[in-house]
């Protein structure tokens, strides 16, 4: 007698999904056993997900399924039992224990110790009696003495610690929660719990959460039949977690828009405890194809005392940002410089700042420049050899904007002018630094609703985001010879 899984859901019509998983718990070994039992009429757990959508759509409670459907809602389909075989895919979960109460679903999978087909009789099953009666366990916990959300929150973070005494390994040892819930004194050993690596403290205060996602966009960029533009997005998501209590537990989503750029090569930190397997094969190294998991991305933590990084990705944007083209011709003591720069149209025209940094090195001081700007203005370091384009906060209507001018040199100074083993003869680059807050290129976003924290009081929430440029070179497109991206960082 066994649980493959067990699962506390909140009903909410009118919403998107019609509910949110509020708990959930999977027993591995359990599983297992399950796989030898049932043979080749085996159907795996799914993830919380199809699972919820699957159990809504079987009890009726989507908001968007009103038609009558045969093999559902016909009279030799009428449900006596609380007990549902669920359309996963292509195939049935079956047996699945559930009912609503006082606006939560209570789930579990009882583990069948035989093969599924044909399907055996309810009552040779001792998992379904064991299943109920530790759902009736769990709503008599939740329903005792509970009047406020703040109070459904705490208790659902202890169910985690009560399971491991009266269910061990998906095996009911106790159907009274409140037993255990005495036995471990739960409320003065809360501070006496070992306390994971990353959170060596408690905190106590005002409840908040932050959460701010910084994507640094790079390119190369050379106007070469010969070898192609390259351009990438590095994201991490950077988190602030205030939250009373020894081992407060926090979900946060990563979402998408429509046309969003799917996340890749996903780096999480330590005090994450689980995530959706399609997270960790998503590769930088596969090909993209219309198959590509595009979120929602959800990350369950216990999380440290202090900001720490949530996670870091990478992601294969179709365009970069700003479009560019560079040109430099020598024309005996002077050069003669040409750059056309291009806002794409899905990007967000306001920067908090904008700047096109020219460098030239293996020269001598600048000794005079002559330039027109279509767009900003142009100020002249001379000592250091460099011109900077400040382009501002906002490009023009038309997205387009070009600087041309040409700029003399003076006599070189080997001690004070900049020498660079790269930047020789018509080799040269410009170099974009921009900022862009409140959006990020690929599309990513924190919904704060999303958000599900399960500690005392309620949060406050706050969420951020920013676009920066890291990398961002347009190279001399009459360079004898391009530079690859490798050989800048040598």
């Amino acid at each position: 007698m066994a649980q493959r899984a067990v699962w506390l859901i909140s009903h909410e019509p009118g919403t998107p999904l019609c509910g949110v998983v509020k708990f959930s718990r999977r027993y591995p070994t359990v599983e297992k056993r399950a796989k030898v039992f049932n043979g080749a009429s085996y159907v795996p757990v799914p993830e919380d997900g199809p699972f919820l959508k699957a159990l809504l759509f079987e009890l009726r409670l989507l908001d968007d399924e009103k038609d009558f459907l045969e093999s559902r809602d016909s009279c030799s389909h009428i449900n006596k039992t609380s007990i549902y075989g669920l359309r996963v895919g292509s195939e049935e979960l079956w047996p699945v224990v559930a009912f609503l109460k006082n606006g939560m679903i209570y789930a579990c999978v009882p583990l069948v110790e035989q093969t599924l087909s044909p399907r055996p009789p309810l009552i040779s099953i001792s998992g379904i009696s064991q299943g109920f009666e530790l759902l009736f366990g769990v709503q008599d916990f939740l329903s005792s003495g509970q009047k406020t959300d703040s109070e459904l929150n705490t208790k659902l973070s202890q169910l985690s610690d009560l399971l491991l005494q009266t269910c061990p390994f998906g095996t009911l040892l106790d159907a009274n929660l409140h037993n255990s819930l005495d036995s471990i004194n739960f409320a003065s050993v809360t501070h006496l719990q070992k306390q994971p690596a990353w959170r060596t403290g408690t905190y106590k205060g005002k409840p908040q959460v932050s959460i701010s996602i910084t994507e640094k966009v790079n390119s190369m960029q050379y106007d070469k039949q010969e070898i192609a533009d390259t351009w990438q997005v590095v994201g991490v998501v950077t988190c602030k977690c205030d939250l009373e209590g020894s081992m407060p537990n926090v979900t946060i989503s990563l979402s998408l828009p429509t046309n969003g750029s799917p996340l890749q090569d996903i780096l999480v930190h330590p005090c994450v405890t689980s995530l959706d397997s399609a997270i960790l094969t998503s590769s930088s190294i596969d090909a993209m194809d219309d198959s590509a998991f595009s979120g929602p991305y959800k990350f369950p933590l216990t999380p440290p005392l202090e900001s720490f990084n949530l996670c870091y990705y990478t992601s294969q944007v179709p365009v970069p940002p700003i479009l560019g083209f560079y040109q430099v011709k020598e024309e005996e003591v002077q050069l003669k410089i040409t750059v056309n720069l291009k806002l794409h149209e899905s990007v967000k025209n306001s920067f908090e700042f904008c700047e096109a940094h020219i460098p030239f090195y293996n020269r001598g001081p600048i000794t005079h420049v002559e330039y027109k700007a279509s767009f900003g203005q142009l100020e002249v370091f001379r000592e250091k050899s460099l011109l900077v384009w400040i382009i501002g906060q906002k490009f023009p209507k038309s997205m387009e904007i070009s600087l041309s001018g040409t700029v003399t040199f003076g006599a070189k100074n080997h001690e004070k002018q900049s020498f660079d083993q790269i930047c020789i003869g018509g080799t040269a680059y410009l170099k974009l630094h921009f900022r862009i807050l409140d959006y990020t290129l690929t599309g990513c976003y924190v919904d704060q609703h999303s958000v599900q924290v399960f500690a005392s009081g309620k949060p406050k929430i706050s969420t951020h985001r920013k676009l920066i440029s890291s990398d961002y070179y347009i190279w001399n497109s009459k360079a004898p010879a391009p530079v690859t991206y490798g050989s800048l960082l040598l």
